[in-house]
């Protein structure tokens, strides 16, 4: 039986193959995953970005001479919207999160501004917003821990890094920003 010790290592080269395969695709459907659930937070992000214009002018119809909270609310949302990188659309949202409390940390010294049923439902929409993005940060962030097991666990990792598939990075936001913004009345 000669052909005996081919056919074994016809068989393993097989397994190997099928297994290469289905990890590749196995890490292909992951990353995919992981795309989809940041573009979920991207999508609530940008809902955010849409309503922060109409709040500023809002408020600066009220408190004209909170100038420089009022620019550096339009500031940061501009740097976010611009971030290219999910490590640079973190840390600008971080910023942004940051300055939407400041303003309405300085809203709370107009009782007129809010009482203006404008204001609150932009306040509303605004708590709305920042509730889905929490959401969506918590999908995305399950579905990256997934992904980030499945490329540093043995043998997965080594089709992994044959491939270039790297771990992804966590949204997380900072101290300041970890509760989504409240005014009280």
């Amino acid at each position: 039986m000669p052909w005996l010790p081919w056919a074994i290592i016809g068989a393993i080269i097989i397994i190997l193959i099928i297994w290469v395969v289905s990890s590749y695709n196995r890490l292909v459907s992951f990353s995919v995953r992981v795309d989809n659930s940041w573009s979920q937070v991207y999508v609530q992000l940008q809902k955010r970005f849409d309503l922060i214009p109409n709040l500023v002018e809002t408020v600066k119809g009220y408190a004209a001479h909170e100038k420089s909270t009022l620019e550096e609310v339009t500031k940061m949302r501009s740097a976010a919207m611009n971030a290219k990188t999910p490590e640079e659309v973190i840390e600008k949202n971080n910023a942004l999160s940051r300055a939407i409390v400041n303003l309405f940390a300085t809203a709370e010294n107009y009782p007129d501004l809010k009482a203006n049923q404008n204001f609150i439902d932009l306040q509303h929409q605004l708590q709305d917003v920042e509730t889905k993005i929490a959401v969506s940060r918590q999908f995305y962030n399950d579905t990256a821990m997934k992904y980030n097991e499945y490329v540093m666990h043995f043998p997965s990792n080594i089709i992994a890094s044959a491939f270039h598939f790297t771990l992804r990075k966590y949204f997380e936001t900072d101290d300041a920003v970890q509760t989504a913004p409240q005014v009280k009345f």
